[in-house]
């Protein structure tokens, strides 16, 4: 985004995420960020897409989110570290049910939105996932452009039609 201001509260999304995976379910989660990261995210300096979130230690962690370092921060000593680990706030009964659906075989969780809601706050949507073999991402190729031939059809049709 480039230093713009966001709209919408969304600040990136994970636009290859419904590509590559099935998503099963999605869940709402808080992010635990500095100051500084709040603001770069106000100016839009994040990306999330070769992000994916796992359990360590009992507790929900956002690996590889890239929020650029705020040019304006005064932090003294403490230089911020762009893709660290970042805690995700859930209430423990879906972190108990993240940790058993992702121990099954093949099930992910991976970070779709990260967006501000109503409150201001930041917020990640993440989303329960298995991966797709190519066989359906190939299917999802035929359907997507299906569509926007059906689109251009009857846009054609119904502009010649007065």
């Amino acid at each position: 985004m480039n230093g713009t201001t966001i709209k919408n509260g969304s600040i990136a999304t994970n636009r290859k995420a419904r590509f590559n995976y099935e998503i099963i379910e999605t869940y709402e989660t808080g992010i635990v960020l500095t100051g500084a990261e709040v603001k770069s995210l106000r100016a839009g300096h994040a990306t999330i897409n070769e992000s994916y979130a796992t359990i360590q230690d009992g507790e929900l962690y956002l690996i590889n989110a890239h929020i650029t370092e705020y040019g304006a921060a005064k932090g003294g000593f403490v230089k911020q570290v762009a893709s660290r680990p970042r805690k995700l706030l859930v209430h423990r009964k879906e972190l108990n049910k993240l940790m058993g659906a992702i121990q099954q075989k093949g099930k992910t969780l991976v970070p779709l939105d990260l967006y501000f809601n109503p409150r201001g706050k930041v917020k990640v949507r993440i989303g329960l996932a298995s991966g797709k073999n190519t066989v359906d991402k190939r299917e999802d190729i035929k359907t997507r452009d299906w569509n926007r031939e059906k689109q251009r059809i009857m846009a054609h049709y119904n502009s010649g039609k007065k």
